[in-house]
């Protein structure tokens, strides 16, 4: 099957990015602000209680991970809630369809916003970070760029569920059972080494974790050549799941 992909999946890029600019204030309050309630609550509550994780507060383990759950949450709603709006509800990729443009070019730009949100709101984490002052080294300039690594594996794995779910309730399931159990044992809210080697296994495969370890060290200034075969394993998890939303998404809307 031929993929059919140009520079215009672009223009369906910057048709969400204008759409955004309209509501971006609103939407961005959510993601602000339930890092900084996780912050508060475990960070300064519970890290109260817990002592030094690997040299350091229970704070500043936590906040890294918080800007990679902001980033993968971002990506994650945008391709499945908002996608599957614009599809069966405001009909938006019928309209596009009609013109030159492919439902590959539609389906890719839709997983290029799912990155800029990504990036965009795993930034904003990172900015309120810096100013709580739990970034230790220059490093963390390059989070933005593990951002868009993080955002394509989200996005790409939103536009699956969405081209295979009947109605919008059936998301539910894919936060549930695939975002939720990443969010929770890919290392944001303690190390993995204090679970049962067969999860630490699994947790390996999980993107979330990758971008976790990447974000905790450039944090921390940690850095180690160890990194790149993080980079490198959500490279190739973006690599294997590009192809399967743009297929599911054309026979759902051509065939």
């Amino acid at each position: 099957m031929k993929i059919a992909l140009s520079y215009r999946l672009f223009k369906v890029f910057w048709r969400d990015f204008v759409v955004f600019r309209k509501t971006w204030l609103t939407n961005i309050m959510f993601n602000f602000l339930e890092p900084l309630f996780y912050l508060a609550a475990m960070g300064y509550g519970l890290g109260y209680y817990i002592p030094s994780i690997k040299g350091m507060s229970y704070l500043e383990f936590l906040a890294p991970g918080l800007i990679a759950s902001s980033a993968m949450w971002a990506a994650a709603s945008e391709c499945t809630y908002d996608s599957f709006v614009r599809m069966r509800f405001q009909k938006t990729y019928h309209a596009i369809i009609a013109t030159p443009l492919s439902v590959d070019e539609v389906v890719a730009g839709e997983m290029v916003f799912g990155v800029f949100k990504s990036v965009f709101y795993g930034s904003i984490i990172l900015l309120v970070i810096s100013i709580l002052g739990l970034v230790r080294s220059p490093w963390a300039l390059l989070i933005p760029f593990v951002m868009i690594l993080c955002g394509l594996p989200f996005a790409e794995l939103g536009m699956i569920w969405t081209g295979l779910v009947p109605k919008i309730d059936t998301f539910s399931y894919f936060f549930t059972l695939i975002i939720t159990p990443m969010f929770l044992f890919s290392g944001i809210f303690f190390p993995l080494d204090s679970l049962p080697a067969v999860v630490q296994k699994i947790a390996f495969f999980l993107p979330l974790y990758h971008v976790v370890e990447l974000t905790r060290a450039l944090v921390l200034g940690q850095v180690n050549w160890n990194l790149l075969g993080h980079a490198l394993w959500l490279l190739v998890f973006s690599a294997i799941f590009f192809y399967p939303p743009l297929i599911l998404m054309r026979r759902r809307l051509v065939y």
